[in-house]
């Protein structure tokens, strides 16, 4: 179990930091998102943190982003002229988006998601649910009727198309998933997707004004 500080993870664990070169800040990688320069020195962004190269870090944050791109910062960082693809922000929230959908529905395969709101209503009073999903553009009537998991973790960045997709149906509002498995990695994915998309979905299952 991850132990909890202020700054959101216990320090103890070492948790290696990368520098953003849009805003200059040091902050934990899973925060940020990685590229690398290709052979022909076309900019690649690298989701899964596999590809070789030195790595270029960005936080997964829109304005960063676009600024970085903009200001010609790839560039400078890889001390190199570097061809940025057109649209690279909207490519990088369409890549992180759907690792998210796939994690979901990889989670669901293995029998630790379910959608609908009577199951997550269930799953969330047993106590089994550790995130709670709802779509962006979901009624806030219906998903303030639920609430986020004690000591879990709420996130609104997907659509209902998107989520129906996780769970191979047309659309969803109410996802939940358990702990353990691949839960960790859909926190991760689904708060850079929260800082690419720039809302929370209006987090109304929070408590949130």
């Amino acid at each position: 179990m991850h132990q909890l500080s202020r700054g959101g993870r216990d320090k103890d664990r070492d948790e290696p930091e990368r520098r953003c070169i849009a805003t200059g800040e040091t902050q934990p990688k899973r925060g940020l998102i990685r590229f690398v320069v290709g052979p022909e020195g076309q900019l690649v962004p690298d989701l899964a943190e596999k590809l070789p190269g030195r790595g270029i870090w960005v936080a997964a944050d829109r304005a960063a982003l676009d600024r970085a791109a903009s200001k010609g910062l790839f560039s400078r960082a890889a001390r190199m002229p570097v061809t940025v693809p057109e649209g690279l922000t909207d490519l990088v929230e369409a890549g992180v988006a759907r690792r998210l959908v796939d994690l979901v529905s990889l989670a669901r395969k293995s029998g630790r998601a379910v959608a609908g709101f009577e199951k997550v209503k269930g799953w969330l009073a047993e106590g089994r649910a550790k995130v709670l999903l709802q779509a962006s553009d979901g009624s806030e009537r219906g998903k303030g009727k639920l609430w986020t998991p004690t000591g879990g973790r709420w996130f609104g960045c997907l659509t209902a198309s998107e989520l129906g997709l996780s769970f191979g149906r047309d659309h969803v509002i109410h996802g939940a998933l358990a702990a353990g498995g691949l839960t960790d990695k859909v926190i991760l994915e689904a708060s850079r997707l929260t800082g690419l998309r720039g809302h929370d979905g209006g987090n109304t299952a929070a408590g949130k004004e």
